[in-house]
């Protein structure tokens, strides 16, 4: 009796584990991350430090680095150019996609999906990406 419940514990332990080592979470999702953002976005003084700071980074989003340029003087014409935003619809806009890791692989490289950034840039295409 004593051998048949170990074995039965046994098969539920193993049965756990399994399904366990199975589930495992790699990206976070971040829907509408711009709604709570009613300012007007500015590409040079809202969008431009967070590209800055985050993503033109020497061998990341730099001339002769990873497409787009997102250094200051080239960032606009590079994610206009390469089509990486539509404005006007920041959930259909590749730059969102990697940003809330729908996209792999998420951006920022490294660290992935930040509420703050995806907050700002998801506001800026919203209200028609402006160069401003």
């Amino acid at each position: 009796m004593f051998k048949k419940r170990i074995a039965i514990l046994s098969g539920i332990l193993a049965v756990v584990m399994l399904a366990i080592s199975g589930c495992y979470k790699t990206t976070t999702y971040v829907q509408n991350p711009g709604a709570g953002i009613t300012q007007t976005m500015s590409f040079a003084s809202d969008i431009i430090p967070v590209f800055s700071s985050n993503c033109a980074l020497s061998g990341c989003h730099v001339a002769g680095g990873k497409n787009p340029d997102l250094t200051a003087a080239n960032a606009y014409k590079s994610l206009t150019d390469g089509s990486y935003i539509k404005a006007g619809d920041p959930d259909n806009s590749v730059i969102m996609l990697w940003l809330t890791g729908k996209k792999s692989p998420a951006m920022p490289l490294g660290s992935g999906p930040n509420a703050d950034i995806n907050a700002k840039i998801y506001a800026w295409i919203n209200q028609g990406a402006k160069n401003n």
